[in-house]
């Protein structure tokens, strides 16, 4: 109701008979506290009844936006307001327009329409133009959007937005008028909005539809990338869009003036001796003399020599640019100031978000504490060490200054699911029939401490698995780990035999932090094994016998990682290396090695887009010391090796005849691509890897193919769809496997 009617409700001069207020009652009214609605109106007991304050109440509640009527009554001096209060909006869908639960919220937020709002014509009415106008900046035209309200009860609606999308539209062709030194190619690659690509359908092309929220920046983006070039007076217009709403097309243009390319003549540091010396920084820096000028990579050599200033304490240091060009000779003298301001130290960490996990925990995969100086890679690579933990969905600091010497640090974090249940099953082409069943927590208790019972079942392979993992025992940098097995496997080889291997143990270990990232240690591991062996070929001369034997090891290990996720790593590397000593007791008597590397880099630096590329190498020898046992000798095939292979499809064929494989080597490839939010992904691969008895390429294999990962509520699930290049006859193929709870 419009504000001139609420008024109206007080104009009967019978409400006003009484002269003195003797009490005043609030009918009706839940938004709000007695209490504030007391200091609302500002009249009290025992005073004249006032008109104009009555009638200012009544304004001040209805600013208020949660009313629709309000009437004032008083009998024999009780002043009495009665309020209709607005209904609140219990529940908001929007249909027809996004698909994904995620993206549904996000809009939610945009639009400014959510539950537990007030309803009210003109916030619907404003939702529904922020809706169209969402649309229009999508590419759509010709939208409409019709709302539904429902009413539930007295107090609550039900707010349905009903879209209906119109014409995209397609952009057929870009122009880019006045380029002459940088390609079509080069532009496209930075701007939102561009040409249709030829098999426009095809998921890596690009469809060409308009997206006119982003054409404000693309033209700024076009004159970013002529900077990165040398042209340091591009410029360029804001775009111009032509649409044939017949046909719903348009031609999309540029108008660019490139002006000349700028190369670097020299670079002037000033900075204090005592905290850098400027040759040194000069070295570093990839900006160099002679080369063409690239405002990007000075923008990293600036922020690469804050971070020089500030691990030395300095957080708020500055470094001013001076660019001097001379536009005749086409050169660029660059002069850096660096002001370092006050050392900095930490007076406080402060840690929110965390509702499970216990403070310490967060704590001690912080590199900065109360009382240290402050250090600029110290505050990176903690944020990196907190989500390489697995614990947190997302994690930020903030720096909060609070003196010209002192700041706090706000561990902001988003905890995330760190225990589950997994029951599953699945289909292999060498496990066949699959069944999976698990209970692991990665946090129990908030502790930081992993624990996991597991059963997993196969036509090949059975396993039940007991671990624990300490990460840090008692806060310290040691780390504790114990396992406890028994695992059954079955392993083919052609047509020669089937061997049962039978192994029941233990592991236990403990390791510390040598310095930062990199951690080392030793475990013992003691097995019990039987091997049963029945033969399906007269092919071989010589039978090998069943054994039972017990395998006592000790394991020293180095692992080095400063990824910056635990899932999806972006950034960094996993580099390790351990070395199986059997011989500590035992029968048997050999040195298994292992070493790894994997590397991981994201293109968004380069292209702007959320694409991985991985590498991936294992290399492994197996050194007789003594005793080899059968089922000692090295395999490769499978999906942590060389996928389009089964599993163990290359090693000896009978152990009875031939040697042990010694030496193998494997790496892979990966590009890997955003499918759908954060958890969806999907890739392509390359893989190769070569075995031998004493020489690594007795045998040489490869593959390529697609994946698909999904970091479920059961653990990271990756489908590998693998064609081998270079098969041969008799080799075990396998062109679908997949892979839950282990990734790249």
């Amino acid at each position: 109701m419009k504000r001139k009617s609420i008024l109206l409700s007080i104009t009967l001069a019978s409400l006003l008979n009484a002269d003195t207020i003797k009490s005043i009652e609030f009918i009706n009214l839940t938004k709000m506290s007695t209490t504030l609605a007391k200091e609302t109106i500002s009249i009290s007991a025992n005073e004249d009844i006032s008109t104009e304050k009555i009638n200012k109440a009544i304004k001040d509640f209805y600013d208020y936006g949660y009313f629709e009527d309000i009437t004032v009554t008083q009998e024999n001096g009780v002043l009495k307001f009665l309020f209709k209060e607005k209904p609140s909006i219990a529940n908001v869908e929007i249909t027809g327009y996004k698909s994904r639960e995620d993206d549904k919220e996000e809009l939610k937020k945009e639009i400014n329409i959510k539950k537990g709002m007030m309803y009210s014509t003109q916030k619907i009415k404003s939702a529904k133009e922020a809706l169209l106008k969402k649309l229009e900046a999508d590419g759509y035209i010709n939208s409409v959007v019709e709302v539904e309200i429902e009413k539930l009860n007295e107090d609550a609606l039900a707010i349905t937005f009903n879209v209906n999308k119109g014409d995209e539209i397609i952009i057929k062709k870009a122009n880019y008028f006045g380029a002459k030194n940088l390609e079509q190619s080069d532009f496209e690659e930075v701007t939102a909005n561009k040409e249709e690509e030829f098999a426009s359908w095809f998921i890596t092309q690009n469809g060409g539809e308009l997206n006119s929220e982003q054409l404000e920046y693309d033209g700024k983006r076009i004159q970013e990338l002529y900077f990165e070039h040398g042209y340091l007076d591009a410029k360029v217009e804001d775009p111009f869009v032509q649409v044939d709403f017949a046909s719903d097309q348009a031609d999309l243009d540029f108008y660019i003036d490139e002006g000349i390319q700028y190369n670097l003549k020299s670079v002037t540091i000033y900075v204090d001796p005592e905290l850098a010396k400027a040759s040194e920084l000069k070295e570093e820096m990839k900006l160099k003399e002679g080369r063409v000028f690239n405002i990007k990579r000075m923008r990293d050599d600036i922020d690469f020599i804050k971070t020089k200033i500030a691990d030395q304490g300095y957080a708020f240091a500055q470094v001013t640019q001076d660019i001097k060009k001379d536009e005749k000779e086409g050169i660029v003298d660059l002069v850096l100031n660096v002001i370092p301001g006050q050392k900095v130290y930490i007076r406080d960490v402060k840690i929110t978000g965390n509702s499970r996990t216990l403070d310490r925990v967060i704590r001690r995969n912080v590199y900065l504490a109360p009382g240290d100086l402050f250090s600029q890679t110290d505050f990176k690579e903690s944020k990196n060490k907190l989500k390489r933990t697995g614990y947190f969905d997302d994690v930020t600091i903030e720096q909060k200054r609070v003196s010209e010497d002192k700041m706090d640090l706000v561990v902001k974090i988003k905890e995330a699911p760190t225990g589950n249940i997994i029951l599953g099953g699945g289909y292999g082409s060498y496990d066949k029939v699959m069944i999976n069943a698990a209970i692991n927590e990665r946090n129990l208790f908030g502790s930081g401490i992993s624990t996991a019972l597991s059963v997993d079942l196969s036509s090949k392979e059975s396993e039940y698995t007991v671990s624990i993992v300490n990460p840090a025992i008692a806060d310290s940098k040691y780390t504790g780990s114990f396992d406890l097995y028994n695992r059954d496997q079955e392993y083919s080889t052609k047509d020669y035999y089937d061997m049962d291997k039978t192994t029941k143990g233990f592991t236990i270990g403990v390791g510390r932090e040598i310095i930062r990232n990199l951690y080392g240690g030793l475990k013992y591991k003691l097995d019990f094994i039987k091997e049963d062996y029945e033969y399906i070929s007269t092919y071989t001369k010589k039978k090998a016998e069943n054994q039972d034997y017990v395998q006592s090891s000790l394991i020293p290990y180095v692992n080095y990682d400063n990824t910056d996720d635990y899932l999806v790593p972006r950034s960094g590397m996993k580099v390790g290396t351990s070395v199986e000593y059997a011989g500590v007791g035992g029968d048997s008597k050999f040195v298994k090695t292992n070493a790894y590397f994997k590397y991981f880099y994201s293109l968004n630096t380069l292209y702007d887009l959320d694409w991985i590329l991985r590498y991936r190498a294992q290399v492994n020898f197996l050194i007789d010391n003594g005793k080899i046992n059968q089922g000692d000798s090295l395999y490769l095939g499978g999906t942590k090796s060389l996928r389009g292979f089964e599993s163990y499809a290359f090693g000896p064929d009978d152990p009875a005849i031939d040697d042990p494989y010694k030496r193998m080597f494997a790496n892979s490839l990966e590009l890997s691509f955003p499918l759908v939010g954060s958890s969806m992904r999907w890739g392509v691969f390359y893989d190769y890897g070569m075995i031998g008895e004493n020489s690594f390429s007795t045998i040489k294999r490869s593959s390529m193919g697609a994946l698909f990962e999904w970091n479920s509520p059961f653990g990271p699930l990756q489908l590998f769809f693998a064609q081998p290049l270079d098969d041969e006859p008799g080799d075990e193929t396998s062109s679908f496997e997949f892979a839950l709870g282990s990734s790249f």
